[in-house]
């Protein structure tokens, strides 16, 4: 099987060139393009996906719905839309919010060192999602309620770029703030903001992720 290229970028989202997937994942990471992608259902609850126990960096771990990278010419919601079927058996439609950059290393295997869209999209059936061998592990619901609970008791076992996904969630465009306001509003409030930073905390320092305008 061919080696996967990934689109290297500056701290402004510019691709800078392409670089072997595995490079861009050792420990000292090199900065590329990915997305993570939440869906919700109708009552506001998040699908969580756990990671393959092949995965090379956070085998195991609660991740967002699923993330990937976009390949050369597609935008992150063409990648994100193109990825949905490949991971969890399903086509849908999604929406972009925002772009965060963070770097985490994980443990001595690896790190991820991204700038990362994130991306909206709304299940009608929460049973279509199927776990994917060698992606997906596990499938639960959890509404922002839940989410809370278990990020106060373990924070650890949930992915960092879920997390700080979370954390910006206010910082999507108004009009999608509004457009998915039923869905979102059990997400963000200043409790959940502080809960949000003390699991990032947990994972990597503060200088080491943001929002890219």
């Amino acid at each position: 099987m061919a080696e996967e290229y990934l689109i290297l970028v500056d701290q402004n989202d510019n691709p800078i060139g392409k670089e072997e997937k595995v490079k861009c994942h050792l420990p000292n990471g090199i900065l590329h393009r990915a997305f993570t992608a939440l869906l919700f259902d109708k009552d506001g609850r998040l699908a969580l996906t756990k990671r393959a126990k092949e995965k090379m960096l956070w085998p195991g771990d609660w991740d967002g719905t699923f993330a990937s990278h976009p390949r050369e010419g597609e935008t992150y919601v063409s990648s994100g839309e193109r990825r949905m079927p490949e991971e969890l058996g399903i086509e849908g439609k999604l929406e972009y919010l925002f772009k965060f950059e963070y770097h985490v290393p994980y443990k001595d295997v690896g790190s991820e060192n991204e700038i990362c869209g994130t991306l909206l999209g709304i299940v009608d059936d929460p049973s279509s999602l199927k776990s994917i061998e060698g992606e997906i592990d596990e499938i639960k619901w959890l509404s922002g309620v839940e989410m809370l609970s278990e990020l106060k008791e373990n924070p650890k076992i949930y992915c960092p770029w879920l997390i700080i996904a979370l954390e910006f969630l206010e910082k999507s465009e108004k009009a999608m703030l509004e457009k998915y306001d039923k869905i979102l509003s059990g997400w963000m409030s200043n409790e959940t903001s502080q809960v949000y930073k003390q699991a990032i905390k947990i994972h990597l320092p503060d200088d080491n992720w943001r929002i890219v305008e």
